[in-house]
C-alpha cells in the first residue's frame, strides 16, 4: 500500500484504551517511543488492532508541530529528537527530524517559524502531533 503521507511510523500496539465511540491506540516504536493515537472503536475493531500486533501510525507532514523543546500543552505525541534536514520553500518549509535512530519525522511549517525558532541542522528539538492527527 503506498499513501502520499510522509510519517509512517512503524510499532506494536501497546495498549488500547476502550471509549463508547473512540479509543486511544499507543504504539511503541523505535528507540522505545511511544505514539498515540484517537481513531473510532469500529476502526480499531475492523484493524483487528490488539496488544503485541503491528501496525503503523500515519501523520501528514503539515499535522506534525515543532516545538523548541518538551512542551505543558495537551498534545499527547511529543517525540524529541535532532533536526537533519531543513528543506526551505517560499512560504513553508520541510523540517525532517530523526526521533531515533534511521527514524525521521516529517514537518511542513511556515518559513516564518524555521526562523523565528532558530530551525537547522543539528538543534534539538520536539515533534509534536496531537492524537487526532495520527
Amino acid at each position: 500500500m503506498k499513501i502520499s503521507a510522509r510519517n509512517q511510523l512503524k510499532g506494536t500496539v501497546k495498549n488500547i484504551n476502550e471509549g463508547a465511540v473512540n479509543g486511544i491506540v499507543t504504539l511503541e516504536i523505535a528507540g522505545g517511543k511511544e505514539i498515540s493515537a484517537t481513531i473510532s472503536m469500529s476502526s480499531i475493531k475492523e484493524l483487528g488492532l490488539a496488544a503485541g500486533k503491528e501496525a503503523y501510525a500515519i501523520i501528514k507532514s503539515t499535522e506534525v508541530m515543532i516545538a523548541d523543546g518538551v512542551q505543558k500543552i495537551s498534545a499527547r505525541n511529543q517525540l524529541a529528537g535532532k533536526v537533519t534536514e531543513v528543506e526551505e520553500g517560499a512560504v513553508n518549509g520541510i523540517v525532517k527530524v530523526e526521533i531515533a535512530p534511521g527514524v525521521i519525522v516529517s514537518s511542513t511549517i511556515s518559513m516564518s517559524a524555521i526562523k523565528e525558532l532558530g530551525i537547522a541542522a543539528g538543534k534539538d528539538v520536539t515533534a509534536v502531533a496531537k492524537a487526532t492527527s495520527v
